[in-house]
């Protein structure tokens, strides 16, 4: 089989898997448990290749020092990379079992089974098992490929709803990084820099000190935090502190810089993509669609925990990439990466590129001021909002060249957006705090992820359509005044938002139903499976005419083209709001190895979608972003959640694909579409609120 990049960049046998005393084998991943439940996916992958049980493997994730790096966990790549290694690792290593236990035998390996690790002869129990063995494999040789996984045929373990490893913790009040406490543990928080450049003239000590009961007060150049064994008198201190500080020269920022009309007028790096428009066509048609900035909304605000002690500084985070957050924090302080040791620890809320890293470093400060104690640093949800990383506010206008059949012949995604992909380390980005001490590190320069690594601002921005010339004209803007981002789908989510609501304008020039239109422009068999599947499900032939208050809309994509199928249908009421009453959504993911897990990844991105495409919107004001808690950026409730019903298309004969953001660009889509079948008027701007509605109605689309 063919070697993952995953597997090419750690190649050890013993990098990925080990035996251990209490006979339970212990499975490592670079990737980590977001709540997207691959933990549970991957011990499936490894149990299954190996013949044991579930709970006979133990999951070591994110763990600098004894894990794999693997990157971040982004990008819906976890099953991917992450599940090809392990199980190339774990069909090795059983064969290099069966060889070893076929010497001690003296049997032929094809004699021989295993089941729960113990080796059987005939059926027969041997006295021998996977604990025996070990000493004899030298698990510091370096994974060949040469093996091949098991047959689909033969899986009992993959393709099953096995329930989440990580739940019942969670449920008992354990299972998040805000619930770890250590002894002698310090609470910190921290005074925020108000701007990159801005200089700290004034701090009242003693009042932040009778504020807070004596807490301890560590100052690093402009890095302010608090220090103290009770929370509350800490979180007393920092609030007086945010009070009382003066500052020179602190960052503004004016209102109309959060719009996406602003970010298209800023000048821009600007670049062609793939194929030039034709010149051949009839007709030309153009839409321009927009969202707003995001936030991450992140359920809890972002914490870590640090320790120096002997020299070496232990770090817990729940961040995305435990072996980048050593790199980027043994830099930023001066220390030897191997005096930097990093650990995952789950969080309430994490998911893209929140303030989980930048928490990192800050509890990292703290700690190496106050050597010998831990130090637990939770930010505030003001805090959350305002300095946390936010998705770019974007516009995109979709342009198709028509042929005489009403078929587009050529397309361009034209895109103005700021960067999707500058984590720390990444085309000089860099955590929060660095900017506030002694050397502050360079301007950032314009960076955003390659196509060929999916893509960020032009993530989807290639139709699936059979279209003979398709391009993006990409307007990159670097000069925002906040930081840009990497939140769930990337700029997917506007570009199938707005590809989607063209093919929709073509469809109806045309005169032929929207499902019917497209399935006329798909000869991929996968894409037209799960538009098939999705319009039978949603009854799609039973749509009603439009105009009525009541609308239907559909929404196809293939995640950044190269991982899972999804389409979905919507239906929506409308009337001074949008409200959606039903979603079905159909997945081609491949070999699925969790169904139950894969359909709640879906579900809840799909949740999410809702949530932007009507709700989500972060605003500026004079001291920096506005939105700063759930009354002034609040996101979809339960009671607006409609019924959603999620089918998988069977594809069990193809490699696994990536689902965690599948669903977000076809969902935000389907709903509008479905608003435009609804009012007859389309709503082009994200989000679909009242006033936008009124607008629309008002100009007639």
């Amino acid at each position: 089989m063919a070697i993952s990049q995953s597997l090419r960049d750690n190649p050890r046998l013993e990098r990925w898997l080990r035996f251990e005393p209490d006979r339970t084998v212990r499975v490592a991943t670079g990737k980590v448990e977001l709540g997207q439940g691959i933990l549970t996916a991957l011990a499936q992958i490894a149990a299954e290749e190996l013949d044991l049980r579930i709970d006979q493997v133990r999951i070591l994730s994110g763990d600098s020092i004894e894990g794999p790096g693997e990157g971040y966990t982004a990008s819906s790549w976890s099953v991917e990379h992450s599940g090809s290694a392990i199980r190339a690792v774990s069909a090795e290593v059983r064969a290099l079992a069966f060889a070893r236990a076929a010497l001690r035998l003296n049997a032929a390996p094809e004699e021989l089974s295993v089941r729960e690790g113990e080796f059987l002869r005939g059926g027969t129990a041997t006295g021998l098992d996977y604990w025996h063995i070990a000493p004899e494999i030298d698990l510091s040789a370096e994974a060949t490929g040469a093996v091949a996984p098991k047959p689909i045929a033969e899986h009992r373990i993959v393709g099953r709803d096995i329930p989440r490893l990580d739940l019942m913790a969670k449920l008992t009040g354990s299972g998040f990084i805000q619930d770890i406490d250590m002894p002698g543990m310090l609470h910190a928080r921290t005074l925020r820099q108000p701007g990159r450049g801005a200089t700290l003239l004034r701090l009242d000590e003693d009042a932040i000190r009778r504020a807070g009961g004596g807490v301890q007060i560590v100052r690093r150049a402009n890095f302010v935090a608090f220090a103290g064994g009770d929370e509350t008198a800490v979180r007393k201190a920092a609030a007086k502190a945010t009070e009382t500080a003066v500052w020179a020269t602190p960052r503004h920022l004016r209102p109309e810089q959060a719009s996406a009309g602003w970010i298209a007028a800023q000048p821009s790096h600007d670049r062609r993509i793939g194929d030039a428009m034709p010149e051949n066509a009839v007709d030309r048609l153009s839409i321009r669609f927009s969202r707003p900035f995001l936030s991450h909304g992140s359920i809890a605000p972002s914490c870590a925990l640090a320790l120096w002690k002997d020299g070496v500084l232990s770090v817990w985070s729940h961040a995305q990439g435990m072996h980048p957050l050593r790199t980027n924090i043994s830099a930023t302080l001066g220390l030897p990466v191997d005096k930097v040791a990093c650990h995952h620890a789950q969080g309430a809320g994490c998911y893209g590129h929140n303030g989980a890293d930048d928490a990192a470093l800050d509890a990292a400060l703290v700690a190496m001021e106050l050597p010998g104690q831990p130090i637990r640093l939770c930010w505030s949800r003001e805090e959350e909002f305002g300095y946390e990383p936010l998705s770019s506010a974007m516009a995109v206008e979709v342009h198709a060249s028509v042929g005489t059949d009403g078929r587009p012949v050529g397309w361009t995604t034209e895109i103005w957006s700021a960067a999707h992909g500058q984590r720390p380390g990444v085309g000089g980005a860099y955590l929060l705090a660095a900017e506030a001490l002694e050397t502050p590190p360079p301007e950032r320069k314009p960076f955003d992820i390659p196509e060929e690594r999916g893509g960020g601002a032009t993530r989807n921005a290639i139709p699936l359509y059979d279209i003979v010339a398709r391009g993006i004209d990409f307007h990159l803007v670097h000069d925002v005044p906040v930081r840009t981002s990497s939140l769930r789908g990337l700029g997917a989510t506007l570009n199938v938002f707005a590809i989607e609501g063209l093919m929709d304008e073509l469809s109806a020039r045309a005169g032929e139903d929207p499902l019917a239109y497209r399935l006329s422009l798909l000869a991929d068999p996968r894409a037209r499976a799960v538009l098939e599947k999705v319009g039978g499900m949603a009854r799609w032939s039973k749509r009603g005419p439009g105009g009525t208050g009541r609308g239907m809309g559909i929404g196809l994509a293939r995640y950044k083209n190269s991982s899972a199928y999804a389409a979905v249908v919507a239906a929506v009421e409308v009337d001074d709001a949008v409200r959606v009453t039903d979603i079905w959504c159909a997945v081609d993911a491949g070999l699925v190895i969790n169904p139950d897990g894969l359909v709640n990844q879906v579900e809840g991105n799909i949740v999410q979608a809702i949530s932007w495409t009507l709700i989500e919107e972060a605003r500026f004001g004079e001291d920096g972003v506005a939105s700063l808690d759930w009354q002034s950026y609040p996101v979809i409730r339960f009671r607006d959640i409609p019924e959603i019903r999620v089918e998988l298309v069977d594809a069990s004969g193809q490699d696994p694909l990536g689902v965690g953001e599948c669903a977000g660009g076809p969902a935000a889509a389907a709903i509008g579409n479905a608003v435009a079948h609804a009012l007859g008027t389309r709503i082009r701007d994200m989000p679909m609120t009242r006033e936008r509605i009124i607008e629309a109605l008002m100009r007639g689309g």
